[in-house]
C-alpha cells in the first residue's frame, strides 16, 4: 500500500473531496460495520472522478482502519458509522506534517526500535545491520550521497526489533524527511570519522545486546538533529 504523508496541495484537495463523497455515500446508504461498499467502478461513475482517485482514497481510509478490502469480496466498512464519521473529519482536517514534526516522530520511534533490536536481534538481523553499515561507510568515506544507505541502516535496526508495525511506520515517515532534508543546515560541521563512529557504536551495542547502551548511542546520534529542531522552535515567531 502506497501512502504519502506529503502530497501536493491539489492532490490533497482531490483526495479529500473523494473521501467526503465516499463518506456521504456510506451515510446515505446507512451502512453498518461489515457492510460492503459499491465497487470502485460504480463510485467512479457516480462521483465523476477517475478510478485511481477512488482507489487512492480507499487506500488512505484502509490505512487508518476505517475501510477494509477483502479478497474476492470488495471493500467493507470496518467500523461503525459514528466512529467512521468522526475519523473522516479528523483525516480531512490533517495538515501535511512539517519536517520538524516528522523528525520528532522518527527520533521517538527509533529510540524504541533500537532498544527492541538490542533485545531481540538474531544473527541474521545483525548481519543485515552490519551490511548496511558497511554500505553507509563506503559512501560517506568517498564523499558520495549516503542518505539512502543511512536510511537502510536504520530500517535494518527497525526490522531487528521484530515489530512489523514499527518497520511500517519507519517506511511511512522517512521518505518525506529525505525529501525535505536540508543537510547543509542540519549537518553543518559534521566529520566523516565521527559520523561513522556513531553508527558503529549503535551497531556494537546491538551486537552486545546492551539495551541501555544502544538507546544512549542512538540518542547521541540524534543529538545534533534534536538541537536543530529545538533552536528552530525557539526562534519561531509566536502568533
Amino acid at each position: 500500500m502506497k501512502i504519502s504523508l506529503i502530497n501536493e496541495n491539489s492532490n490533497r484537495i482531490v483526495q479529500n473531496d473523494v473521501i467526503c463523497k465516499i463518506r456521504d455515500l456510506i451515510n446515505a446508504k446507512n451502512l453498518e460495520r461489515g457492510d460492503k461498499l459499491p465497487s470502485e467502478r460504480m463510485m467512479s461513475e457516480k462521483f465523476n472522478v477517475k478510478r485511481n482517485h477512488i482507489r487512492e482514497a480507499i487506500r488512505k481510509l484502509e490505512f487508518y482502519g476505517i475501510l477494509k478490502s477483502m479478497s474476492q469480496s470488495g471493500t467493507i466498512l470496518a467500523i461503525g458509522l459514528t466512529g467512521f464519521n468522526g475519523m473522516v473529519e479528523e483525516i480531512i482536517a490533517l495538515d501535511a506534517p512539517t519536517f520538524n514534526e516528522l523528525v520528532e516522530t522518527r527520533i521517538s520511534l527509533e529510540l524504541k526500535t533500537v532498544r527492541l533490536a538490542a533485545e531481540r536481534r538474531t544473527e541474521v538481523d545483525l548481519k543485515r545491520i552490519k551490511d548496511t553499515l558497511n554500505a553507509f561507510k563506503e559512501k560517506i568515506t568517498i564523499g558520495d550521497d549516503y542518505l539512502e544507505e543511512d536510511l537502510l541502516f536504520h530500517l535494518a535496526i527497525a526490522k531487528a526489533s521484530q515489530n512489523s508495525t514499527m518497520v511500517s511506520l519507519m517506511l511511512l515517515i522517512t521518505p518525506p524527511i529525505l525529501i525535505t532534508y536540508d543537510r547543509a543546515t542540519v549537518c553543518e560541521g559534521d566529520k566523516v570519522i565521527s559520523e561513522i563512529k556513531k553508527h558503529e557504536d549503535i551497531y556494537l551495542a546491538i551486537a552486545a545486546k546492551d539495551v541501555e547502551l544502544a538507546s544512549k548511542m542512538m540518542n547521541d546520534h540524534f543529538f545534533k538533529l534534536s538541537k536543530h529542531i529545538e533552536n528552530e522552535e525557539t526562534i519561531k515567531p509566536k502568533l
